[in-house]
């Protein structure tokens, strides 16, 4: 199971959107990937910041796939489908953000829920990386900030080629701030922003 909280790391993520919007314009369909989306606050957080600089047409095509592993209850499918959180882990979200996005449960003062425009962006499934078997290809964007540091050098290496297959032309690829891209796979990938581990796919031939 990876950690992760509403709104973390929020300027890597900003960086990567700033970045995608204006190159997917006009898609019909725009995938994103977040691989160890733990109970959902990164795949929410990703949503309202596209939402917050997408048109809402280019919105609607938006298609997020939120995976990771650890789900032997079914409760991380059933949190993320549902949408509800408690207040105490919505305060890091700012306030004009929260409350455009959140509406309190009828009956219930600490719980909300996110609304149907974001909700419904999120599509969630259980998901071995270390299959390195995708998900599906064709990926404007893959999210992978709460996974690599738990795997074996050649384990991350293996699954970062993966992540390679599964993007589109010019994707971007975000990790942890503390993962470094492996030297094996420079080749593969360039940084984008010095600040932040933020890269775009290289053709391998190229």
């Amino acid at each position: 199971m990876a950690f992760t909280f509403f709104f973390r790391d929020t300027q890597t993520i900003e960086y990567a959107v700033k970045l995608m919007v204006p190159e997917v314009a006009g898609r019909s369909r725009v995938r994103i990937w977040d691989a160890g989306c733990a109970m959902g606050p990164e795949p929410y957080t990703l949503a309202i910041i596209l939402a917050e600089n997408m048109g809402n047409f280019a919105f609607k095509n938006l298609y997020i796939y939120a995976t990771d592993i650890d789900d032997e209850s079914g409760q991380f499918g059933r949190i993320i489908t549902d949408g509800i959180y408690p207040y105490g882990e919505l305060k890091r979200i700012p306030p004009e953000l929260f409350e455009k996005y959140f509406t309190k449960i009828d009956g219930d003062e600490n719980r909300y829920r996110i609304n149907d425009l974001i909700r419904d962006r999120v599509q969630y499934s259980v998901h071995n990386l270390l299959s390195l078997k995708p998900i599906a290809d064709g990926f404007s964007l893959i999210v992978c900030k709460n996974v690599l540091l738990h795997f074996q050098q050649s384990e991350r290496i293996e699954v970062i080629k993966m992540y390679h297959r599964s993007l589109a032309e010019n994707g971007l690829f975000i990790t942890e701030h503390t993962q470094k891209m492996p030297d094996e796979l420079k080749h593969l990938f360039t940084q984008v922003v010095p600040d932040a581990q933020v890269f775009r796919k290289v053709e391998a031939n190229a």
